[in-house]
């Protein structure tokens, strides 16, 4: 239910395509499965710096597999390990781009707040409708869902609106309100996700980790918390001889040829 491969003239940028066009990209538990898998290889890969997942030019993902929740019961939900697999992608070290075209409406929503950054075609239009079927977003059993990374992304004004109507937003509004980082043609999307990917890939791969560790840690904890973490994480990177590198290419005026060290 998935399609990959690498991208990149140094073939370090591994590539996910949701593919399961007659159901809309509904995420059920097989096709997350699938992604869970290619993100293991993906970040088992050495030569791989960064990732892009991205559906079609017409969705990205419509929600999650609503037949597949259907029958559901509290018990099931609280005991089993229903959709379970969506922790993944929030523990992928490497860094996550989502290259959104078209829809991404409920869970396909949740699957693009829990990339690293989002793009958007121009056309696209982000939603959390979950209440128009009688229950609320948060779709995600171990880690928090749309109630909770939506208002973080947009403000909890907007967030409301969006969660208790179930309206969706356009690609404009949501660069205008922080949810996306840049808008593009739908037809160059792709392309300008795989290039920014390409260029963290060129990059010290340690110090890319512990950057998005550290942006990731003071989103999630407080202020001063945060400051802790970043002073702790800025220290080791001069353990590194990336580092050492980077710093040394600085004063020489030429470009870090960085190892990964």
């Amino acid at each position: 239910m998935i399609l990959t491969e690498k991208k990149g003239e140094k073939q370090n940028v591994g590539f996910i395509q949701l593919n399961r066009p007659k159901a809309l990209n509904a995420l059920c538990d097989q096709l997350m499965a699938e992604l869970q898998d290619a993100l293991d290889e993906f970040e088992t890969d050495s030569n791989i710096g960064a990732i892009v997942i991205t559906g079609s030019r017409r969705i990205f993902a419509a929600g999650a597999d609503v037949k597949e929740m259907q029958n559901l019961t509290y018990q099931k939900c609280l005991l089993g390990d229903f959709l379970a697999r969506w922790t993944r992608i929030t523990r992928c070290k490497k860094p996550v781009i989502a290259a959104v075209n078209g829809f991404a409406f409920g869970g396909g929503c949740e699957l693009a707040m829990m990339c690293d950054i989002i793009y958007a075609g121009n056309k696209a239009k982000f939603g959390q409708p979950e209440i128009l079927i009688g229950t609320i977003p948060g779709l995600i059993v171990f880690c928090a869902g749309g109630t909770q990374r939506l208002p973080r992304a947009v403000g909890k004004s907007l967030a409301m609106e969006m969660i208790l109507t179930g309206d969706s937003i356009s690609a404009a509004e949501a660069k205008n309100c922080g949810l996306v980082s840049k808008v593009f043609p739908a037809e160059e999307l792709v392309n300008e996700a795989v290039k920014t990917a390409e260029k963290i890939s060129g990059l010290s791969k340690i110090a890319v980790q512990l950057a998005k560790e550290a942006v990731n840690t003071g989103y999630e904890t407080s202020l001063s918390e945060g400051l802790h973490f970043e002073k702790r994480v800025f220290h080791s990177t001069f353990s590194t001889d990336d580092r050492k590198e980077g710093m040394t290419a600085f004063v020489e005026k030429r470009k870090p040829e960085f190892t990964d060290n």
